[in-house]
């Protein structure tokens, strides 16, 4: 009876430790911490439940760590001309962006695509200048973000079972991070010269 206790044991003390090095990838600012991360949860037998639920709480981290800094950039806008200016080109930047996926104002799901198709500082920014407190505008952003995740996850895995190269896998992952956003908005940009 105590041997399989142990045993239980033994297997819940290696995946404690095998999370932590996955959520230190998380934390990276860059986008490379994704498809990093989950291909070494992947190689420690963590569960995907347990690797998104790791990259929650990254994102929660973000926002403590974050906050404070938006909220005192905020506060000097009101004193500093230049970031009283910055502040109304993010105002003006984020109903443009909103106007791309709603067509008015920024509501949540504006909120949560500029997330998704930016970064959660960005959104949480964003939801700010339209408005929303700390607990919503975190909200949207991280719902965004987790939203970025499962693709960048999703696509790893896939990926990674066709190269069967950790590493040959993040850079093709990497790439396309990088490469997709910049081709979607060649292609848009010539659609809208090319209708006007």
């Amino acid at each position: 009876m105590l041997f399989p206790l142990s045993r239980q044991l033994h297997g819940l003390a290696q995946s404690t430790s095998g999370m932590l090095p996955v959520f230190k990838l998380f934390l990276l600012p860059v986008g490379g911490g994704i498809p990093a991360g989950v291909l070494l949860a992947r190689a420690n037998g963590l569960a995907w439940p347990i690797t998104a639920g790791l990259y929650l709480v990254s994102d929660v981290v973000l926002a403590f760590a974050f906050e404070p800094i938006l909220r005192l950039v905020e506060a000097l806008g009101r004193h500093i001309p230049f970031l009283a200016r910055l502040g109304a080109a993010m105002k003006s930047a984020t109903a443009r962006s909103a106007a791309h996926f709603s067509g008015t104002g920024a509501g949540p799901l504006a909120l949560v695509m500029i997330a998704f198709g930016v970064d959660p500082m960005t959104g949480r920014a964003s939801a700010l200048a339209a408005g929303h407190g700390f607990l919503a505008g975190w909200a949207f952003a991280i719902a965004g973000d987790m939203l970025y995740f499962a693709v960048i996850a999703l696509t790893t895995l896939r990926l990674n079972s066709y190269f069967r190269d950790p590493n040959t896998t993040m850079l093709v992952v990497l790439a396309a991070m990088f490469v997709v956003p910049m081709l979607v908005r060649y292609v848009r940009s010539a659609l809208t010269s090319f209708r006007g």
